[in-house]
C-alpha cells in the first residue's frame, strides 16, 4: 500500500515538473530559445510514465516481497535523486526544461551540479530509473526501464551536447 502511495507521489511530482517546464517554455522561446530533439521527448515522457505504470503492475501482478536490506536503500536513492534533479532545476532556473530548448548566446552553466558534471540530472534519473522498482523488488520493471533509460539518453545526451556546441 505504501508502494503505491510513493508512485503516486512520484506521479504527482512529475506532473509538477510538467508544469514548471510549460512554464520554462513559453518564457525561453520567448527569449530566443530554439528546440532540438523534438523527435525525442515523446519517448522520453512516455517513458517515464510507464515505468510508474510498470512499477504498479509488477508489484500488483507478481507481488513481491519487500526486502528490507534493499528497500530501504533505494528509498535513500530515490530521495537523494529527486533532490539532485530539483537542485538542477534551481540551478539553471527559467532555463531548465525536459524539452531540449537552446536560447542562443545564453552562457551554459557551471554551477551547482553542474561544477562536477557535465549532466548531473541524466545521472539523478539514471539512478532513479533503477531505484524506484527496486524498492518493492520490481525486478523486471528495473531491468526493462534502465536499459530504456540507456537507449533514451543516449540519444538524448547526444542531441544536447550538439545543442550546446560541445561535440
Amino acid at each position: 500500500m505504501y508502494y503505491y502511495l510513493l508512485i503516486l507521489a512520484v506521479a504527482v511530482e512529475r506532473l509538477v515538473e510538467l508544469a514548471v517546464a510549460r512554464r520554462n517554455t513559453r518564457w525561453s522561446l520567448a527569449h530566443g530559445g530554439r528546440e532540438f530533439g523534438r523527435d525525442h521527448y515523446p519517448v522520453v515522457v512516455s517513458m517515464h510514465a510507464l515505468l510508474l505504470v510498470s512499477c504498479v503492475v509488477e508489484v500488483w501482478a507478481v507481488k513481491p516481497p519487500f526486502i528490507a536490506w534493499l528497500g530501504w536503500p533505494m528509498v535513500a536513492v530515490v530521495a537523494l535523486s529527486t533532490a539532485v534533479r530539483w537542485r538542477c532545476v534551481a540551478v539553471l532556473g527559467k532555463r531548465w526544461n525536459p524539452r531540449l530548448i537552446v536560447i542562443p548566446d545564453a552562457p551554459v552553466v557551471r554551477d551547482g551540479p553542474y561544477r562536477w558534471v557535465r549532466h548531473p540530472n541524466y545521472a539523478a534519473v539514471v539512478a532513479e530509473v533503477a531505484a524506484l522498482p527496486l524498492i518493492h523488488s520490481a525486478w523486471l520493471t528495473a531491468v526493462v526501464f534502465s536499459i530504456a533509460n540507456a537507449l533514451v539518453l543516449t540519444v538524448r545526451i547526444r542531441a544536447e551536447n550538439a545543442a550546446l556546441g560541445y561535440v
